[in-house]
């Protein structure tokens, strides 16, 4: 959004972001991260991607020139100038030399970026996913979502789910909205959940404007304005997502209606559109019996989604939403992450432990407050590069005690 679609500024600020990610942490991760985000920048501004990946690399390599930590030789470098008696290297030693480096990489950039392959190819060798309009518009959503919020004098607040009959009124309640201390939580309902004042219910209303209005003066709600671009609760693609599935023949969902098919409760899943062949089935789509062959929109949180898609045997996954793609695995850990970073880096520049125990106790802290989880710490280490750097110690030391060096 800063970039403001020039491809300048758009190009800078890609090249500073990298190399400032890349001072606190390892130059391959941060290229693992931006990759995708890149991607999404030229799909979305139709730039070529060529022209922004080559930049992208170079702001990496230059990266490890600006802190000590920034890359593996800094630290190696350093700990063998105190092993050997000297002074070593402080946090920002380096940076003397990075910074110049940088201006003049993002400056050759800008001037040779005309060379770079401007060509738009689409991939062949993958299938494209849909996308969450494409959803939308092949199951006619369209108009079907609601925010509404629970006034105080709402019959609703304090009664549980199970003691409301949204259902019977054609209303799916996809989720709620929950005032939390720093911003809106989002909640998984279920038939124990009890509604309070001020929460913001997401609704897929199937039924039409009369008794939607009749929904509202009858619970004492108030209709809000929907956001995501008017595409089915996108703005909350990052907690709730849809998944198509199919009907098989072996499946012992056959005859059931939707509703007698009770997915939700099964899955934490919600069926919003069903379709055999062209036909898309909208009205009484709860009352509908399954066939063979029909396919089923479902829509939830992503784990309930991730779930379904490991245990179901009833029904057999389609396709997943290009936006699974964009999915943050502990978005609503950010702010930890960045004090636990903010920590390190201080405890190094002023140097109250050494460097290796500052990032230790970094690792220790995101470990602690649920940032990674050890499946994804050890996923992250670059093995081939731990083990080079293992094997080439004691040749380094056998050169040393022979006189090689």
């Amino acid at each position: 959004a800063r970039a403001g679609g020039s491809e300048t500024r758009l190009l800078v600020l890609l090249m500073v972001s990298v190399a400032g990610l890349g001072s606190m942490m390892s130059s391959t991760a941060v290229v693992a991260i931006f990759i995708p985000v890149v991607m999404r920048i030229c799909k979305n501004t139709g730039t070529a991607p060529g022209k922004l990946m080559m930049p992208m690399s170079a702001a990496a390599l230059v990266s490890g020139m600006l802190t000590l930590v920034a890359t593996a030789p800094n630290l190696v470098v350093n700990a063998e100038l105190v092993r050997q008696g000297f002074e070593g290297f402080n946090f920002f030693s380096v940076t003397v030399f990075g910074l110049p480096v940088l201006a003049l990489a993002v400056g050759y950039m800008l001037l040779t970026r005309g060379w770079l392959p401007a060509t738009i190819r689409e991939s062949t060798s993958q299938r494209r996913r849909p996308t969450f309009r494409e959803f939308a518009e092949k199951y006619q959503l369209g108009g079907r979502e609601h925010r509404v919020r629970v006034r105080p004098d709402s019959p609703l607040a304090g009664k549980r789910l199970d003691e409301v009959e949204l259902r019977a009124t054609g209303i799916n309640l996809i989720a709620l909205e929950r005032p939390g201390r720093r911003r809106l939580d989002i909640v998984r309902p279920d038939a124990r959940t009890e509604l309070r004042a001020g929460d913001i219910l997401l609704l897929d209303v199937r039924s039409s404007d009369v008794e939607t209005a009749k929904l509202k003066d009858q619970y004492g709600v108030d209709t809000l304005i929907l956001s995501g671009a008017g595409v089915y609760f996108s703005d909350r693609a990052q907690d709730l997502g849809m998944v198509e599935a199919i009907i098989p023949a072996e499946s012992r969902l056959l005859g059931l209606t939707v509703l007698q098919a009770r997915m939700r409760t099964g899955s934490g899943l919600t069926v919003i559109g069903l379709r055999r062949g062209q036909a898309v089935i909208a009205e009484h789509l709860l009352e509908e019996k399954l066939e063979v062959g029909d396919t089923l929109l479902l829509t939830g949180f992503w784990k309930d989604i991730r779930r379904f898609q490991q245990q179901s045997h009833d029904v057999v996954m389609l396709d997943m939403p290009a936006e699974l793609d964009e999915i943050l695995p502990a978005a609503d850990k950010a702010p930890q992450a960045l004090a636990v970073l903010a920590l390190v880096v201080a405890l190094m520049v002023f140097e109250v432990v050494p460097n290796v125990h500052a990032v230790l106790l970094g690792c220790l802290l995101l470990g602690l407050l649920r940032c990674v989880d050890m499946a994804s710490a050890y996923r992250s280490i670059n093995w081939p590069s731990l083990v080079l750097i293992v094997g080439m110690m004691p040749f380094s030391l056998a050169l040393q005690r022979t006189g090689g060096v």
